[in-house]
């Protein structure tokens, strides 16, 4: 059986070094992948670019996505993945720094799961890294998709 994993959508470095120390210190034992910027995060998806390769059917569990991205921004990255049939169900955190109504509505209208304002406080930004994961990792039931119950 394939490790489960976590795609973490994130291009700045000390925000997915403290992402990925949360998830550590509280021993979630997800591979957590790492795009760099939106394109990257689409690239994932498709098995292009730098995740050439990849076994595209293997989809993370949860998705961290930032929204201020480069090359594509993290709404574009929402409504593709709502777009597509394999991914519509992937549950979708929005972390971001952004308090924007405007960014929030259109997260959720575009099928984002939940939005995190993530905070700037070292202590407090570890803790809501480790909710989400307790969360979305061991509390919330997700459905289970078609491919899944085959075989």
């Amino acid at each position: 059986m394939a490790k489960k994993i976590i795609l973490l959508v994130e291009d700045n470095p000390d925000d997915e070094m403290l992402t990925l120390r949360a998830f550590k210190k509280k021993k979630i034992e997800y591979d957590i992948i790492v795009a760099h910027d939106g394109a990257e995060a689409l690239d994932f998806f498709s098995g292009k670019g730098i995740f050439e390769g990849r076994d595209v059917k293997q989809l993370p569990s949860i998705i961290l996505l930032d929204l201020k991205l480069p090359k594509v921004d993290g709404l574009e990255v929402l409504k593709h993945l709502r777009a597509n049939e394999a991914t519509k169900l992937v549950p979708v955190i929005i972390l971001t720094t952004s308090s924007e109504q405007q960014d929030i509505l259109s997260s959720y209208n575009l099928g984002g799961n939940s939005f995190i304002r993530k905070p700037v406080d070292f202590d407090k930004f570890i803790y809501a890294v480790e909710q989400i994961g307790l969360y979305w990792l061991f509390l919330n039931e997700p459905p289970v998709s078609d491919s899944s119950t085959k075989g």
